[in-house]
């Protein structure tokens, strides 16, 4: 669903030609896509259907309304709506993507998978489509295939900028290491960054001298990580090597499967000056420990699911617990929640980097995280992680387990239906009243 050009001036030109024809399908139909690129997927599923009224046999009116209905989570209508596209044009390479999308959601990942591999018939090609069949691969446990198809992230408009070039070769675990220096790179967020760091040990067993490069906010905490000889700021000058290979690749090379996951746990320590200043901070501890934390970065791409207010948090949290925020950053929305609630400690401004946020981890007896980067600084830590995910989570945590081959410390609550966080926030409510006993 893509429209070029000023949408504030397409917007004036559609509306003026249903004025003078209000059942212009056409008009209808775009006008409900600008309205999808404002966000206002109310309004363009309203417009649309208004379109399929006067021109019932376009499939792409059709294809774009579950485009919007999908936005809405109303994702079997979105299912309905693509399928009905697909009977129109049998070949329409878009609606077969967008189904495999809400299937994807849906977590019918064998249903995701087919419609991905039906686009990709059509249009070998289609890099958003192999991109997308990758993850829903990885998120049912095929990791084998699943990273293969993962390279393709650098051909998707999603992940194309983040692409880097050097004059030195990738290294997908063909060529010897013994004596040769290689630059691991981050790609990605931070969780990503701490998740698969992992893997800089089993490079350094090849006989390589690995350099990572990080983002400065990791720089103190991964420094002592075992397998590195050094760790780089990235947009630092880079010291010389002779291969490279991004993060997410690493599981590639080493052909990782569920049950060869390397889990060195913890593979990362706070540091002893940290802990010393963190807990004088902290005072003498009064009960149980608990590290809180409800939200991930706001320009996440699934943040609207895997983000959870402060508010609704703080009303499933039992008595007899001193609660700590591990966050940094407060959103507006809960920074008046957080200012009505002084027993909620909250540290954001003097968080300087993760080697703080490690410190405090490290003092908390439970950490209770949305799926964001402190969950898995947490469960790096092999500190106790209860992580809060949605119905549909990211690959990593894979499906119908409470456990993750990530991290032995994290304990998983999912979601049993689609935006039902109440059910998560009664659950962790249930077993910490069981974790005070």
């Amino acid at each position: 669903m893509y429209l070029k050009g000023q949408l504030a001036q397409a917007q004036t030109l559609f509306q003026e030609v249903l004025n003078a024809y209000p059942d212009h399908s056409y008009a209808l139909h775009l006008l409900g896509v600008i309205a999808f690129h404002a966000k206002n997927y109310q309004t363009a599923v309203r417009l649309i259907d208004r379109a399929i009224i006067s021109q019932p046999d376009d499939a792409t009116f059709y294809s774009n309304r579950g485009n919007a209905l999908q936005k809405l989570a109303q994702l079997d209508a979105a299912v309905a709506s693509f399928d009905k596209a697909i009977a129109l044009r049998p070949d329409f390479v878009d609606a077969y993507y967008n189904r495999g999308n809400a299937m994807f959601e849906l977590t019918r990942l064998d249903a995701a998978v087919a419609s991905y591999d039906t686009a990709i018939a059509l249009r070998p090609d289609h890099n958003e489509a192999i991109f997308n069949k990758s993850q829903a691969l990885l998120l049912r446990g095929d990791l084998v295939r699943g990273w293969e198809l993962f390279e393709w992230r650098w051909a998707s408009e999603q992940m194309k900028p983040m692409k880097r070039t050097f004059p030195q070769p990738l290294w997908l675990g063909q060529e010897s290491l013994a004596g040769r220096t290689i630059l691991l790179h981050s790609e990605q967020g931070l969780g990503d960054t701490i998740q698969f760091c992992r893997y800089a040990k089993l490079v350094s067993d090849l006989g390589a001298r690995v350099i990572l490069e990080a983002p400065t906010p990791l720089v103190g905490l991964l420094r002592p990580l075992q397998g590195v000889s050094a760790v780089v700021a990235k947009g630092s000058p880079l010291p010389a090597f002779e291969y490279h290979c991004p993060l997410l690749s690493l599981p590639l090379a080493f052909k990782t499967t569920v049950d060869s996951i390397p889990c060195p746990v913890p593979y990362l320590r706070a540091d002893f000056s940290k802990l010393t200043y963190w807990a004088s901070k902290l005072g003498d501890r009064q009960s149980p420990r608990i590290g809180l934390v409800w939200s991930g970065r706001s320009d996440h791409k699934n943040d609207r699911n895997r983000s959870i207010g402060l508010a609704a948090l703080l009303q499933q949290l039992p008595a007899g617990f001193e609660y700590v925020s591990l966050q940094k950053d407060i959103r507006d929305k809960d920074q008046s929640v957080l200012e009505s609630r002084p027993d909620l400690l909250h540290f954001g401004p003097d968080l300087n980097d993760f080697a703080d946020t490690a410190a405090l981890c490290e003092l908390m007896d439970v950490v209770i995280s949305v799926d964001t980067s402190v969950a898995h600084l947490s469960g790096a830590l092999g500190k106790p992680t209860w992580v809060l995910l949605p119905f549909t989570p990211d690959w990593r945590w894979l499906l119908d387990r409470d456990d993750s081959p990530w991290y032995p410390s994290v304990r998983l609550y999912r979601q049993p239906r689609i935006s039902d966080w109440d059910s998560v926030l009664k659950k962790f409510k249930a077993d910490l009243a069981l974790f005070r006993r």
